[in-house]
């Protein structure tokens, strides 16, 4: 049981230091989507 719990807190370190690189990469992605949902709805193809 104790090593599960080490585990968990270590994943739990990685996923609070990685969080911000995450988000990064997740917002570039949904600037992107967005960027050509809207280039497709003004050219209307």
């Amino acid at each position: 049981m104790a090593h599960v719990i080490q585990g968990y807190r270590g994943l739990t370190l990685m996923v609070g230091l990685n969080s911000d690189r995450l988000f990064t990469v997740a917002t570039t992605l949904a600037g992107l989507l967005a960027g050509a949902f809207i280039g497709t709805m003004i050219l209307g193809h």
